[in-house]
């Protein structure tokens, strides 16, 4: 039996969250919001997460954190950043990092369904994960 792949989603922003969830849903994923940095490593070790969409701009523990924290715990989930505030040193800064992709919002949804398929194919592929 084939389980659906758990897209965890972390964003601040309530609405995008909900609508994240919404797309994800309908295209078969499973899908975990988180509003917190904090609470993503928090839940890592406690649950299986195939993939995270992460919000680079937050307070508290932001993107670049995440990043960096998988990065040290050499944490291989493939990470798909979201951002508003698309630049060319941050999308270098976080692909440096490990991010499987760099989106700017609005997201376009097809973009980001091509980019979970490549992630999630890269994990598959992947012997270290």
């Amino acid at each position: 039996m084939n389980r659906r792949p758990v897209i965890a989603v972390l964003d601040d922003e309530p609405q995008l969250r909900k609508a994240l969830e919404r797309l994800l849903a309908v295209n078969g994923f499973s899908v975990v919001p988180f509003e917190r940095g904090e609470d993503v490593i928090a839940a890592h070790s406690r649950q299986t997460i195939d993939c995270l969409l992460l919000d680079l701009h937050m307070s508290g523990v932001n993107g670049f954190d995440i990043l960096e924290s998988f990065a040290a715990r050499d944490i291989r989930t493939p990470v798909i950043v979201l951002t508003g505030h698309g630049e060319e040193d941050t999308a270098s800064r976080v692909l440096a990092l490990g991010a499987s992709a760099y989106l700017t919002k609005p997201v376009d949804e097809s973009a980001l369904l091509a980019a979970l398929a490549s992630a999630l194919g890269e994990l598959q592929t992947d012997p270290r994960a």
